[in-house]
């Protein structure tokens, strides 16, 4: 989880920046709408990157081990998050500082298509049987921190004076990235590749083209997992897009009292990612996941209706109870729900595959969001139904799929495995 969350501190540190400070610092400030919408535009490029990430870090995942992915990633979203902090701005090279800014962030996709599947891969395998949807909540708890932490830290830079702010202090947060990934090296350099994995490899040998096996076996479960991912726009919508409208001219409010909901919202979710984890162990990841989706789906109204009021501790209680619990439902039970819809074999790259599709599509979101709400940005109630409707894949996505809580780690992903367990017991 320690890892996890440095790297996805790397990650999301460019929500914020995106939202409030990339529009003045590399696009045209003549046209403030325009550069708005082109800066988020920027922080959906990594989300296009990641299915690419995911075809090739999820075949050598499933070939090579979850291992060596997970300490390659980390170090290629160190490199690619200090170098957006070392970019000259528009005002410097002209058109080519957002070109660089952009070839920068689709490394950050492409470390993060592999991160997050090879992260958890490896805590499900890791997990006992009986409790791998809270072993696994973990995953999203260190994303969870990771997106904490990078408020946290944007906080004090988004209140230092205008002009330190636009010069040098936004760079801050992102060259601390060093330091976070030598963090996270030493932390990895100890992992053990996964019982599961090793007993595969002995056994049955890996897949020489997991993608292959993966269509041919998993393809609907495939599917699923794209549909499921969807669910991350409600994320993508609330982190960014909400930021950019809490702090507009028509809204009003204050840099660090948008920020504050962000991170006292991770804050809450901490706690409630392992508490939902742990009821899918007993009820099943099918009701608690639907929950969650659904439950998100009606909360955007409510959430957005409340930035749009600038009433500030309204925004508080709703944002926290929409991100911090109601989301978490969702958000803390995926790694287990899609990780056991598939084998070992070919678990790395069903996952990495599935998500990133998915995710790629939630991280456009926010560029749409801005496009429906409007030339003043405004339209809170255009993009809560925009939202809303992408959480309809995932509800439909998990009506679906099977329930797996069940199932024993060695046998996940199998179509029948009730009777390859009996074939077993009379073959022994």
């Amino acid at each position: 989880m320690g890892a996890h969350s440095l790297k996805y501190y790397d990650f999301f540190i460019y929500g914020s920046a995106a939202a409030l400070i990339f529009p003045t610092v590399f696009f045209d400030e003549s046209d403030p709408a325009t550069a708005t919408l082109l800066s988020l535009a920027t922080f959906g490029v990594a989300y296009a990157a990641r299915p690419i990430g995911a075809l090739f870090l999820g075949h050598f995942g499933d070939r090579l081990g979850r291992k060596k992915i997970m300490v390659f990633t980390l170090m290629l979203m160190g490199l690619s998050t200090f170098l957006i902090g070392c970019l000259p701005t528009r005002d410097q090279v002209g058109t080519l500082a957002p070109v660089l800014l952009v070839t920068c962030r689709v490394l950050q996709g492409i470390s993060a298509a592999g991160e997050q599947a090879s992260a958890n891969s490896m805590t499900l395998e890791h997990a006992p049987a009986d409790r791998r949807g809270f072993f696994t909540s973990f995953t999203l708890s260190g994303t969870q921190g990771g997106q904490l932490l990078a408020t946290l830290v944007f906080i004090p830079i988004a209140a230092l004076p205008e002009d330190q702010l636009l010069s040098w202090g936004w760079r801050v947060p992102f060259w601390m990235s060093i330091a976070v990934a030598v963090v996270g090296y030493v932390i990895r350099r100890t992992l053990e590749e996964t019982p599961a994995f090793t007993q595969q490899s002995a056994s049955e040998g890996v897949a020489k083209l997991p993608l292959a096996v993966l269509m041919r076996e998993h393809w609907a479960d495939v599917l699923r997992v794209i549909a499921g991912a969807l669910v991350a726009s409600v994320s993508t919508i609330f982190t960014v897009w909400a930021l950019a409208y809490g702090t507009s001219e028509s809204v009003g409010l204050s840099r660090s009292s948008m920020l504050w909901v962000g991170a006292l919202a991770n804050l809450v979710a901490l706690g409630a990612i392992p508490l939902w984890a742990t009821l899918s162990d007993r009820i099943g990841r099918r009701p608690v996941f639907l929950t969650g989706a659904a439950g998100s789906a009606v909360m955007m109204f409510v959430y957005l209706w409340a930035i749009s009021t600038g009433a500030y501790p309204l925004v508080l209680i709703l944002g926290i109870i929409t991100f911090g619990v109601v989301y978490s439902a969702a958000n803390g039970i995926w790694p287990s729900f899609y990780g056991e819809m598939f084998s070992t074999r070919v678990r790395l790259s069903g996952m990495a595959i599935g998500t990133q599709i998915g995710f790629a599509i939630a991280g456009f979101a926010v560029t749409f969001a801005a496009q429906i709400a409007g030339p003043d940005g405004d339209d809170w109630f255009a993009v809560a139904l925009f939202t809303a409707a992408l959480c309809v894949p995932p509800v439909l996505a998990a009506l679906t799929a099977r329930e797996t809580h069940k199932i024993p780690t060695e046998l996940l992903g199998e179509r029948a495995p009730r009777e390859k367990a009996d074939r077993e017991r009379i073959a022994a």
